[in-house]
């Protein structure tokens, strides 16, 4: 199988990532334009495209920005109402699958920048059917919560009429290099689709499972064309007009706001998606087991980019984590009142076969300039066990 001869990328890749002559990935290579791009530049268009959209009376919001207690909200949110001085509102998609950790910063995220938000919590037992469903169809136990936070943001940007919704970074230009920053792609059914929900639009589950239902599904239903054009609405990503470094911008959020941070099964980056139980627990396993590799080799892939990890070390890492078990898995057994026997049966469909299940149980620790930070908790009281769907969140 080859192999991209810079970082660990292999040409399985679901993203569909490709090759050049001297065997580098495209990834590798567009990342490369984030050393030579002419970001002053990049950064006056992102002005004048947000100055655009700004609100003048001051009756409504200037742009949505989907948020979370985990990954690059902190930053997004800074930039938006801090740098450039638009009143954003924030939707979340509330995933069921939720840390305390990630709800702690959700909450404080509200209260230090003083932004409205709007959060769509989905009855938990129609989350807990379709669930079922899709690890049945699709062999994803985490279909609803990408349906969900791809989707939220487009509904509400049709319903209070507010044109500009702002995403972070395009996951297909960061990992594979689908395209250049410079082509200034913007957020699609169509990605959505094909690479966010595995193929299968809410609509598309109807046909799957006569089980379900249009009411179970109502809230993952993407907006018709015909409203979004009526609204206008667009997504862009602001990783095409400024040089995306997440590692970096969460640093900066943790000293400036006191981002919190949350150790991961299955990965050395501390900082992302430590909102979800399950994300770097069994959801990455069942990647693993689908794709052959993980989040660790997403991430150590982007610190070979960023010059903070060499190769060799980085595979090293990822052959430590990608071999750890997840000891989440109970917990989702629990909520959805299933055996682990039925649901590895369900998904043992879906693996690889050359993927082997891991045997190795250790995690090694990155080098001192690829550290990532394990902040103290905010509410060192509280167990890191098991889902929170609601709570008020605590403060120092």
């Amino acid at each position: 199988m080859k192999q991209c001869k810079r970082c660990l990328y292999t040409e399985n890749h679901p993203l569909n990532i490709t090759f050049d002559d001297e065997g580098v990935c495209s990834g590798c290579r567009v990342h490369e334009e984030k050393f030579t791009l002419d970001w002053s530049e990049r950064e006056e268009k992102l002005r004048t495209l947000l100055e655009s959209y700004r609100n003048t009376d001051g009756m409504s919001y200037d742009c949505i920005v989907p948020v979370s207690g985990g990954r690059d909200s902190y930053y997004i949110v800074h930039l938006l109402k801090n740098v450039y001085g638009m009143n954003p509102l924030l939707v979340s998609y509330n995933k069921h699958y939720n840390t305390h950790v990630g709800i702690r910063n959700f909450q404080y995220l509200k209260t230090i920048f003083d932004c409205d938000t709007l959060q769509m919590v989905v009855q938990p037992q129609k989350v807990k059917k379709i669930t079922k469903s899709t690890i049945k169809h699709l062999g994803s136990i985490y279909w609803h919560v990408l349906a969900g936070q791809s989707v939220f943001p487009v509904q509400c940007a049709v319903r209070f009429k507010i044109p500009l919704i702002i995403w972070g970074v395009h996951q297909g230009i960061d990992q594979v290099g689908m395209y250049s920053h410079t082509d200034e792609v913007e957020m699609t059914r169509r990605y959505r689709k094909e690479h966010d929900l595995m193929g299968y639009e809410a609509e598309d589950l109807l046909a799957l499972d006569t089980d379900l239902t249009q009411n179970d599904l109502i809230q993952y239903v993407y907006p018709h064309d015909k409203e979004i054009e009526k609204v206008g609405v667009r997504g862009i990503y602001l990783g095409n007009y400024i040089p995306w470094d997440t590692k970096k911008q969460h640093e900066e959020m943790i000293e400036k706001y006191g981002y919190e941070t949350l150790s991961q099964q299955r990965t050395f980056d501390t900082y992302n998606d430590v909102d979800c139980v399950h994300y770097s627990g069994l959801h990455d396993f069942i990647k693993y087991t689908k794709f052959g590799y993980a989040k660790a080799t997403d991430h150590a892939c982007r610190e070979i980019r960023w010059g903070r990890l060499s190769r060799d070390v980085a595979l090293e890492l990822v052959n430590g984590y990608e071999g750890i078990l997840p000891s989440d898995t109970r917990y989702l057994l629990e909520w959805l009142e299933m055996s682990e026997e039925e649901l590895f049966t369900c998904l043992a469909p879906f693996q690889k076969k050359e993927v082997k299940s891991p045997s190795i149980r250790y995690s090694p620790e990155p080098p001192k300039e690829c550290r990532f930070t394990l902040t103290s908790s905010k509410a060192p009281s509280v167990k890191e066990e098991g889902y929170t769907l609601l709570e008020k969140g605590y403060y120092p």
